[in-house]
Order: C-alpha cells, then structure tokens, then sequence
C-alpha cells in the first residue's frame, strides 16, 4: 500500500486538490481491474492542522481534511495545492507546514507544489539550489524572497531531486501522467490520459518528465545529447559547439545521431521546441513572439513559417484549433 497525501488550507484552489486525487484514483481503479485486485493499491489523503473543522477553498467549496499533521503516515508522495491571493500569507498563517514537509522528504517522499504552492516549498528551505517554478503573477515576489532557489520562469514544470513545481495547474495533469506511470505502468497512464485530457496524445513537457526516457535507439552518447536538448531547447544552439560539447566533430555527430534517431539533430531541436511551443499555444495567452522567444527562436517569423511547414497551419491557426476543440461544448445549444 502506496501512501499519498494531499496538504489543504484556506483558500487553497480546490481544482488542485481535485485534480490529483481523481486522477490517483482512477489509476489506482484501473490498475485493480486491468490486474482483478480487489484492494486498492493506494491510499489517498488530505492533510491538514485540524481534522474537526470545515475548510473553505477559494470560491467557498468547503473540505474536511482526513489527517492531521500529528499522522506519522510516511507518505509516497505528497501534493501542494495552488493559492488564492497572497502566497506569502498563507505561508504564515500555516508554519507547521514547513516541518511536516522537511520530515516527509527526509523519508523519502517525492514533494509536488501546484503554482503558488512552492512557496510552502521554498519556506521550508527545499528548494535551496534547486530549479523551481510558481505562478507568473509571482516571480519578481519569489525570486526577492528566496535567492537561493533557481527560479525557471520559462518553464511550466521543474523537477530535481524528488521535488516538483509546476506553474500552474493546468500543467499538474502532465505531472500527474508522469506519476501515475511511476506507480503504476504507462498503460495506466494512457488510459488516465484519454479520461482526463483532451487529446489522447500526451504532452511533450510531460515526456520530458521521466526519469529513464524511453528511446528507441541504445546509443548512450545520443541519448545523452537528446536528453540535453530537451532540457535546454530554449537556449541559443549551434551545432558545431554542441558537437564539441559531447567530444565529436560535426560530421560524426550528424551522421551518428540521424544513424540512432532516423533525423538530423537540427530536426531533433526543432521538433522538441514546437512541440513545446504547441502546448503553450493550447494552455498560454502568451504572444506568438513570446512564444517563439520561450521555445529558443529570436526570428519570429522563421518560427512562424517553421511552425506552418511542420504542422499546415499558423501558430495562430493552431491555437484556434486546439482552442475550439478544448471549449466546443460551451457553443453546444442547451
């Protein structure tokens, strides 16, 4: 039995409470069918200071927490919601928080914050040295109250050393897929992907979660490169100091990586950056240009027409696309 919990206070998002625990748990149901157990494999809880007292979420959905701190349950993993307002408040008024969440880590628990919840995180001294996401709305804040944590603003979801952040809660469905494969199988993960997603595809950004990507080459030295660029496709890339980077002369390096991958490693970036700008035009209202500027292109309009020959449409004609798709049952007549 897999312990999970959930940490809850006032004016958490109840939508990030939510959403991890009917995801765990329909992965926890299908697993027991697909295998015929009849006793589930986790157990779900939400945490919090009292288990006496109703607590209202932000738009005033009301939870009873089934556990308190004094639970000395070693969970699996442990999940922070969202907040509503000023994080820094909500830090303060639920300092036992702090030690609850060091003594979890320490027994080897992996600690996932949605949005502004890495300020729990960060208030704990977790994620000094490491990379960390929040909400946008909060960086300039985060960054002037905790130094020594590396802030990602470009990136919706960071992970090190059993420690997760994602920048919103949109993007925690992408964190949920990667645990669910964890805990279970990436059969499992599917299956949750088609109940709770909107395209049976999954992202890019949540591949990029897994610890042992799964490649379809055994070339380490390949595989080390593709791992470097999905990590840091936004950066300004040559392949000439690349190659010199990973010990080869460019013409080995091409013909060595289009012999492992079947593509150029030029087509390689190029397919992890628009993927990556492809879940930012379905879940962002950032600008084409900014978009392009997040994915690692300073010419928009090569990444428009790059955009246009991979995919026969504009950025702009995808994003209303996946949008319409997304949202049509809100045009449907009632």
């Amino acid at each position: 039995m897999k312990h999970i919990s959930i940490l809850i206070c006032p004016q958490a998002l109840a939508s990030s409470v939510a959403i991890p625990l009917e995801m765990l748990n329909a992965a926890d149901t299908i697993h027991r069918l697909k295998h015929h157990q009849r006793q589930p494999g986790l157990e779900l809880k939400t945490v919090a200071r009292d288990t006496s007292a109703l607590m209202s979420m932000s738009g005033g959905l009301l939870l009873q927490a089934t556990a308190d701190l004094s639970d000395n349950t070693q969970n699996t993993m442990v999940f922070i919601p969202a907040l509503w307002g000023n994080p820094r408040a909500a830090v303060r008024q639920f300092p036992e928080a702090a030690d609850w969440l060091r003594e979890q880590y320490a027994g080897g628990a992996s600690i996932c914050s949605v949005g502004t919840g890495s300020y729990f995180l960060a208030e704990a001294g977790l994620l000094d040295q490491r990379p960390a996401t929040t909400h946008w709305r909060y960086f300039d804040d985060f960054a002037a109250h905790y130094p020594a944590i590396k802030l990602e603003r470009k990136k919706f979801i960071t992970h090190k050393d059993r420690l997760y952040c994602t920048g919103s809660v949109n993007a925690v469905r992408d964190v949920m897929l990667h645990f669910v494969e964890q805990l279970f199988s990436s059969t499992v993960a599917d299956e949750v992907a088609r109940h709770f997603t909107h395209e049976i595809k999954r992202s890019y950004e949540s591949l990029l979660l897994a610890a042992d990507p799964q490649h379809s080459h055994h070339d380490e030295l390949i595989i080390k490169i593709q791992e470097w660029l999905q990590i840091n496709y936004q950066r300004d890339i040559t392949m000439q100091v690349l190659s010199a980077q990973f010990g080869l002369n460019v013409r080995s390096f091409n013909r060595r990586f289009r012999q492992a991958a079947n593509q150029t490693p030029v087509e390689y970036l190029q397919e992890v950056r628009i993927n990556q700008a492809r879940e930012l035009l379905k879940h962002s209202n950032l600008s084409i240009a900014e978009i392009a500027f997040a994915v690692g292109y300073q010419d928009v309009s090569y990444f428009t027409g790059l955009f246009q020959r991979l995919h026969s449409v504009t950025p702009n004609a995808y994003r209303r696309l996946v949008r319409t798709k997304m949202f049509n049952v809100a045009n449907q007549p009632a």
